[in-house]
């Protein structure tokens, strides 16, 4: 698990150096519309309940067409008993499919 967030973070990390070369959207709506569509299917894809999005997606440019969002709910299951949980997933724009993974922020 620690190097699946390993290597996220360093994913992250490359997208966000990224980001200054991104293509410019061809309208604001159209930006906006892109984010609201990765959000969404990040809220579907973590499985929680009552999905928040945490701060700003980070958006990569289009040499690796994903987008990070981070999002926070409750745990559906029974056993969980309402317990909070954080996802982190990362949106193909391309192909318009998220995968989430369960995020613990790093301990210092």
């Amino acid at each position: 698990m620690t190097n699946l967030r390993n290597g996220v973070l360093a994913l992250i990390a490359a997208g966000l150096t990224l980001t200054g070369a991104t293509a410019t959207a061809s309208t604001t709506k159209e930006w906006q519309a892109a984010t609201a569509q990765a959000q969404a299917a990040c809220g579907k894809a973590s499985g929680l309940r009552d999905v928040k999005v945490v701060g700003e997606p980070a958006i990569f440019d289009d040499t690796s067409p994903l987008t990070a969002v981070l999002v926070k709910g409750t745990y559906p299951q029974a056993h969980m008993k309402g317990q909070a949980g954080t996802m982190l997933c990362l949106y193909d724009r391309k192909t318009r499919r998220a995968r989430a993974v369960e995020w613990a922020p790093p301990t210092p």
